[in-house]
């Protein structure tokens, strides 16, 4: 695998990715959350952003952002408040109860990170994290143009 003609590199990350996700969604399940729940309520915390705006952060579409939101209102985690600059919007608010969860959720995903991650030597583990930011701030910063794209998944903001 020492030539890159030899790797399959988007099965290599799609292998991991999804590795890494279905740890990250068992772990976070033990506390009662789900990843786009987290996502949805750590983009929500101290912002004022409307369901919309969370969604195109997340790139979470808009059914399923409302299917999001019902579940954090029933479970007493957020609430649809009037936004205090339009009148005509609404913006997700945190809830104490949902702080609390945003910062359990937060400590799970550093214990994962950190698990994974300190599975490698350390000159590894900065290459790796160093090497996909380059990748996404750079090369692949901007989706190539297609006419049947694949489906976008959801990045759940497991990524912070």
């Amino acid at each position: 695998m020492g030539t890159t003609g030899c790797v399959d590199l988007l099965m290599l990350l799609h292998l991991t990715g999804h590795a890494l996700e279905t740890e990250l969604t068992a772990r976070l399940a033990e506390i009662g959350l789900t990843p786009r729940a987290r996502c949805v309520l750590s983009n929500a915390l101290d912002a004022d952003r409307t369901q919309s705006e969370i969604a195109d952060l997340a790139s979470i579409d808009k059914t399923t952002m409302v299917v999001t939101m019902d579940a954090l209102e029933s479970a007493g985690y957020a609430e649809r408040k009037p936004s205090p600059s339009d009148r005509r919007a609404r913006v997700v608010v945190v809830t104490e109860l949902g702080r609390e969860m945003v910062a359990k959720g937060d400590r799970v995903v550093a214990d994962v990170y950190e698990s994974v991650l300190g599975s490698l030597p350390a000159d590894e583990r900065d290459g790796l994290v160093r090497g996909l930011e380059r990748l996404l701030e750079g090369r692949l910063s901007v989706p190539m143009p297609c006419e049947k794209p694949p489906r976008k998944r959801a990045l759940r903001h497991a990524v912070g």
